[in-house]
């Protein structure tokens, strides 16, 4: 079978593997679409702290039933995604029902092989019908879900003000379920095309261009209260700090982003608000239903998030022309 691997950073090449034995409790699935992510592209790039080369990236999957074990609901030919979080069930966070916090957890593309090719065979738990939803966007659902775990972690209501920073495709996704959720929503970002869009065809109540006087800006906008919750998807040190300051008293900071650099912040303004800071790891099973109930709802525009489509054949050369911003890339399939 074909397989776009990341040999090192910047070399990808098509390569044929066997194809998968389907083990004990697992389902052997044909993949046909496969969301590319920004982990993907940091994996290209030599910028991924927990991976080890040569691998197959391919972590936002969907594809169809080719094998399942006997006893299974599933049967050859089911349209299906795929959670791509291997949780271990013994440690304590799964204990809790954290799988998403496990504490030996793999995710495919990332800690081992993952999607980037034609067969994959997973645990039964971890593939899931796609009902009615079409498969090209069912391979979108996973990174959607992130945005959606994260709203669920700040508690976010119809009542709250709420501040995206980053709108790349997971603060996207954030707008996206806050305002399911019924909240006003205020997006901030560097790129005006992506403020845009996000005003435009995500519903978001506010724009904040960042700059340095941000900070001024987000005053006006709340009357100098801030903000009852801040989301940050900027995936960067610097502004995840500055997010800081755009807290009410008594806000909620949920932090999608994660970096590799230590961050702080004025303790006694922190504490004189009594926020509440909040990591945000992955996702769970619910919120991957909600994903669900929100596309068949019609609140999730995934004709216009799916910006760019290609063969996985044509790899190599589409994640070269991919990577680069002006190629104004939101979520960009292959198709297997």
């Amino acid at each position: 079978m074909k397989a776009l691997i990341c040999d090192a950073p910047g070399r990808l090449s098509i390569a044929d593997r066997p194809e998968p034995a389907r083990a004990p409790g697992e389902v052997l699935v044909r993949i046909r679409h496969v969301g590319v992510c920004g982990t993907d592209f940091h994996i290209f790039a030599g910028k991924h702290p927990y991976l080890e080369y040569p691998r197959v990236m391919g972590h936002e999957l969907s594809g169809t039933v080719e094998e399942a074990p006997e006893g299974s609901n599933l049967r050859p030919g089911d349209p299906v995604y795929i959670v791509p979080y291997l949780s271990c069930g013994e440690c304590q966070a799964c204990r809790l029902g954290l799988s998403n916090a496990c504490r030996n957890i793999r995710v495919l593309g990332v800690h081992c092989d993952g999607g980037m090719t034609e067969l994959l065979s997973v645990p039964a738990e971890n593939v899931v019908p796609t009902g009615d939803i079409p498969l090209a966007d069912a391979a979108m659902i996973e990174f959607l879900a992130i945005g959606a775990h994260g709203v669920k972690r700040g508690d976010i209501t119809a009542r709250d003000r709420v501040l995206v920073t980053g709108a790349g495709p997971i603060g996207m996704s954030a707008i996206i379920f806050a305002k399911a959720r019924g909240a006003d929503v205020t997006v901030m970002d560097t790129r005006a095309d992506r403020l845009a869009y996000a005003r435009d065809a995500l519903r978001a109540d506010a724009e904040v261009f960042a700059d340095a006087d941000s900070g001024a800006k987000v005053a006006e906008l709340t009357g100098g209260d801030g903000f009852d919750v801040v989301i940050d998807a900027t995936g960067a040190a610097a502004p995840i700090e500055r997010g800081f300051g755009y807290l009410a008293h008594g806000a909620r900071y949920v932090l999608l982003s994660v970096v590799r650099q230590d961050i702080t912040f004025s303790d006694p303004e922190f504490h004189k608000r009594e926020a509440t800071l909040l990591a945000s790891r992955n996702a769970q099973p619910d919120d991957f239903a909600e994903v669900v109930r929100q596309i068949q709802a019609g609140n999730v525009p995934t004709r216009g998030l799916n910006t760019h489509r290609g063969a996985l054949g044509d790899g190599p050369a589409l994640f070269q022309d991919w990577a680069r911003p002006e190629a104004g890339v939101i979520k960009a399939i292959l198709d297997v």
